[in-house]
Order: C-alpha cells, then structure tokens, then sequence
C-alpha cells in the first residue's frame, strides 16, 4: 500500500525553486526601498578628522588627480616627488579654507574632467617635464579641489578638521604612488610602461568627465 507523499510548506520550497535564497530576497527588498541618501555628507561616527578621510577615499573625482599627480612627480625625480608631497596637501588645505569663506557650495564637473585629462597626458607621454609645471600643476589641482570641499565644509559638518583629514589622506597617496614610481628608474623599462598606461586611463576618465558634463 503506498501513500501519498507529504506536501511540503510552499514558502520556503518556492523561493529554493526560484534559486533565489532568502538573504538575496531580504537584500532586493533593502534596495528597493533605500533611505535616505545625502551627497557630500560622509559620517564615519569617529569624528569630522576621519569624516575628511572618509570624504576623500569615496571622491573618486579627487584620488584620481592626486594619483595622476603622484605618478607624474615620480616620473620628475626624487627632487620633484618632495617637493610635491608638500605642494599638494598645503595647497589643498589653502583652497579649503577659501572655501569655507565662501556663502555657497560650488563645483565644476567639466574643470575637473579637463584637469583628469590633462594630468593623465602628461603622465602617458613620460617625459621629465619642468619642475616649475609639475608644481604648478599639482598647486592648482589642489586649491581647486580644496575650494570646493571647502564650500561644502560648513553643510557637511566638516570644519577645518575634516579639512585636515582630507590632506593628510592626499598626504599619503602622494607619498605612497610618488616614492614607488621613482623607484622605478633601478627597475626594467617596461614598470614604466605600466604608468604610462594609468596615465591614459586616467586622461580617458578626464574625458568622459567633461563630456558628460558639457553634454
């Protein structure tokens, strides 16, 4: 005599059949029904100085030059790589508190493209450029983006302690990437190679930037 198999709950047996597991349905409800999201605010808990690093790390806007810039002083010297780990953190902090004077938050989407693309050229054409240019363009980058951080300091909670942490953080990505590409000079020709090719994806990003920006 043979029975009939018992019936199994449909709940959790339909979503298995789906393929689907229950943390993936859990997750797809979390997207679907967001909270509330805020642009420039990036609140670490642990205070304004760690909210500045924070800020920096999710710019991608902003590392990105500073990566370009680190390669593009590695690239000069070790002379020129010194000279720009200080240039960019002070110049930054300055355009910062500029910024803070300001009455209102600015930005400018299609200037910093061009200034990606620009920064990504130099780098992929490898040549030792003069120090005077390498500077200036590493001061200029840095107050621009110091300026519009600094803008946004006084809705983002950020203050001049924020501030600081973002040019520590620019401190050591500059010091990191410069170091490492002047080592470079004792290494096989094609390490160098690979910078140049960071420098053009760079400059590509640069232009999609201010593309999309003047489109």
């Amino acid at each position: 005599m043979t029975g009939k198999p018992p019936r199994q709950g449909r709940g959790s047996s339909g979503l298995r059949r789906s393929g689907w597991s229950v943390p993936a349905w859990v997750g797809l409800a979390c997207v679907c029904c967001p909270f509330e999201a805020q642009a420039h605010l990036v609140s670490t808990g642990f205070g304004p100085f760690y909210d500045g690093i924070s800020h920096f790390l999710v710019s991608p806007d902003e590392w990105l030059g500073v990566v370009g810039l680190s390669l593009l002083a590695g690239l000069g010297g070790a002379r020129c790589g010194r000279l720009t780990l200080l240039t960019i953190p002070l110049a930054w902090f300055a355009g910062g508190l500029l910024g803070a004077i300001s009455l209102r938050e600015t930005s400018a989407e299609a200037v910093t493209g061009f200034s990606l693309l620009t920064i990504g050229l130099l780098v992929a054409l490898d040549r030792r450029w003069p120090l005077g240019a390498v500077l200036g363009a590493a001061g200029m980058f840095g107050v621009m983006h110091g300026f519009f951080n600094g803008t946004t300091a006084g809705q983002t909670r950020l203050g001049v302690t924020g501030l600081l942490g973002i040019a520590a953080s620019v401190f050591v990505v500059v010091a990191l990437l410069s170091a490492s590409t002047v080592s470079l000079s004792n290494r096989p020709p094609w390490t160098r190679v690979m910078v140049r090719v960071a420098g053009s994806w760079i400059a590509a990003v640069g232009l999609l930037m201010a593309g999309w920006a003047l489109r």
